[in-house]
């Protein structure tokens, strides 16, 4: 399927009101956000005014009303075409991690307190699952949420959180119960206002520098009952119902980096040149661009008519690890045969694609390695053919 095919009208004027938001509030400012190791507020409340924050969020409550998730594929496609992967996953924590699970699960009272201004980049908000030591093994989750009168009292620690050193509001992953010896799990949203929660430092990492990531912890943090979100006891089951959105939506990411990636050098290797000659004009060259481009358009090919199976309903666990682990893995593979043909050059950071390199190398971990992906797919495949 074309790409032609894959968006119509309203998609392409969508994509000029994101473009004339990237050349004046993000391009201008991505030098900036790297060196801060934070965006800031003042893009969220730009692109809320505009629409491009709660596209996916009900009309009655602030947002776009617009469940056809292609228009949040023009966003990050726009906002890869600069380079600017960091702000493309915090907005996506916002709009398809925590606003999906509130628009899914949430009560009327939390989506009336919490996704307007969310859809208004008015609150940033973000989702903690992963512990120190439990890393994401949910069911080794030691943070614990103990109901005590018309409150939940929680304590614990977790890492990695994007926007955690940010985020006005965080959806917690915690333990509130066993049955047959193993740990129940709820969520729960917490302000980040609560006496007792505390933001550990910004943690330094290889990419994504723009992209503020904290450890946070709570001691003895007191939030109303009422902040349950979803059933108690059906965290883990809530997650898992939500993961395949969040990975596919890491997926087009992967798949938008490795298209801007290919565009950035096919216009290098095409001025720069060596010993009198193109770079682009060496038998070598050639034939990597070509082999990088059939796999990058097959693979948008595949996840095309994975966003439209999503749209219909019948995106599933098994078609979201397939399409997390392939593009994440072909992103990082053509992102680094990018590198190599901007020679010395693409080693310098003044160059998209070393910002680029970097960014990429955690999307094979994020939202689930390749290696539990696999895992996703094999244990599928068994239960088709059982002994």
């Amino acid at each position: 399927m074309s790409a032609q095919a894959f968006y119509d009208d309203d998609h392409e004027a969508f994509r000029a009101v994101v473009r004339d938001f990237v050349a004046r509030d993000v391009t201008p400012n991505l030098d900036v956000w790297e060196e801060n190791c934070e965006t800031g507020r003042d893009v969220w409340k730009s692109a809320g005014a505009l629409g491009i924050l709660g596209l996916r969020f009900p009309e009655e409550y602030g947002g776009g009303g617009a469940r056809d998730y292609r228009f949040r594929c023009v966003v990050q496609e726009e906002f890869a075409r600069v380079g600017a992967a960091s702000l493309a996953s915090g907005f996506s924590i916002n709009e398809d991690i925590v606003g999906s699970y509130l628009t899914e699960l949430g009560t009327e009272e939390q989506k009336r307190a919490w996704l307007p201004p969310m859809a208004q980049g008015e609150v940033v908000a973000s989702i903690a699952m992963s512990e120190p030591v439990a890393g994401s093994d949910l069911r080794g989750m030691q943070t614990k949420a103990v109901r005590d009168g018309d409150h939940w009292v929680i304590n614990g620690s977790k890492t990695f959180i994007t926007s955690g050193y940010s985020s006005d509001v965080v959806l917690t992953a915690a333990r509130t119960g066993e049955r047959d010896g193993r740990p129940q799990l709820s969520l729960i949203l917490v302000p980040t206002t609560t006496p007792g929660f505390r933001r550990g430092r910004k943690l330094r990492k290889l990419g994504l520098h723009a992209q503020d990531t904290a450890e946070i912890s709570f001691t003895d943090v007191r939030v109303p009952a009422s902040n349950l979100v979803g059933e108690q006891g059906r965290g883990f089951h809530h997650l898992t119902a939500q993961l395949p959105l969040e990975r596919l939506s890491i997926a087009w990411r992967a798949l938008t980096a490795a298209e801007a990636a290919l565009d950035w050098t096919i216009r290098y290797t095409s001025e720069r040149k060596a010993f009198g000659t193109r770079i682009i004009d060496f038998q070598n060259t050639r034939f990597k661009l070509a082999e990088m481009t059939t796999e990058v358009e097959i693979t948008r090919s595949f996840l095309e008519q994975g966003i439209l199976a999503l749209n219909a309903g019948r995106f599933d666990a098994t078609l979201g690890a397939k399409a997390k682990w392939w593009t994440t893995e072909l992103q990082n593979r053509v992102i680094a045969g990018c590198l190599q043909m901007h020679g010395g050059y693409g080693y310098m950071d003044e160059y998209p694609i070393s910002r680029a390199y970097a960014d990429a190398r955690v999307q094979t971990i994020v939202g689930g390695t390749t290696e539990i992906m696999k895992e996703i797919i094999g244990r599928d495949l068994a239960s088709r053919h059982p002994s």
